[in-house]
């Protein structure tokens, strides 16, 4: 196998892993973070406003983590800078 092959191999197992972690895990923070609003919703209604407003930020900040993981896993596999390594 030659370095090119290696280069690819591991660029799209490691771009694969990027994407299911940095999909699943922000999910499941996302939804417990709906969740624990929810509840602090119902049981002080008097602070949904401000609940609310913390709550998206928070979500924004997850989603922008799922984000930067998608990103990053494209630059694995259509700009990964090690190509131009062996390549040139």
């Amino acid at each position: 196998m030659d370095n090119i092959t290696i280069i690819a191999v591991t660029s799209i197992i490691t771009a694969g892993f990027t994407t299911g972690i940095g999909t699943m895990m922000p999910a499941i923070g996302e939804g417990r973070a709906v969740s624990k609003a929810l509840d602090s919703i119902a049981q002080q209604p008097d602070a949904a406003p401000t609940i609310t407003r913390t709550l998206f930020v928070g979500l924004a900040m997850i989603e922008s983590t799922a984000i930067y993981c998608f990103v990053l896993s494209m630059i694995l596999i259509f700009a990964n800078p090690f190509w131009n390594h062996f390549l040139g």
